[in-house]
């Protein structure tokens, strides 16, 4: 699978990740590190990769289409346990059910969206 990680993700998480076999961009270090929301989005759209990140601003996406996203929002966000959300939602859905997927980690629950079909958009 196809992923790219903001930079405020682990970088144990990108070393376990590229261990399972995952294409993992990781933009820290590179021209790319620091770019805004809006720009690590499209340039996740354009390589149809799966954004993971801390980061709410991603949350505004979910009703467009795009490639995945996995987005942890904890109360105290710590590396370990940001580490330990993303592997064990990284492990409840294959590659093809990512696409167009929006999973959103909190302390004691998650929540998945999809965006809404056009039939669903024209019922309202």
């Amino acid at each position: 699978m196809q992923i790219l990680v903001d930079e405020n993700i682990p970088r144990p998480t990108v070393v376990r990740l590229r261990e399972l076999g995952h294409d993992v961009l990781d933009i820290r270090g590179t021209p790319r590190e620091g770019l805004k929301d809006e720009l690590l989005w499209k340039l996740a759209q354009k390589e149809k990769r799966l954004l993971i990140s801390t980061d709410r601003h991603f949350l505004r996406y979910w009703n467009v289409s795009h490639s995945g996203a996995l987005v942890v929002l904890l109360s105290q966000a710590k590396l370990q346990t940001i580490h330990a959300k993303i592997m064990k939602t990284m492990d409840q859905f294959s590659p093809e059910e990512w696409r167009e997927l929006l999973v959103v980690v909190r302390d004691t629950f998650q929540s998945i969206r999809r965006p809404r079909t056009r039939d669903e958009k024209a019922k309202g």
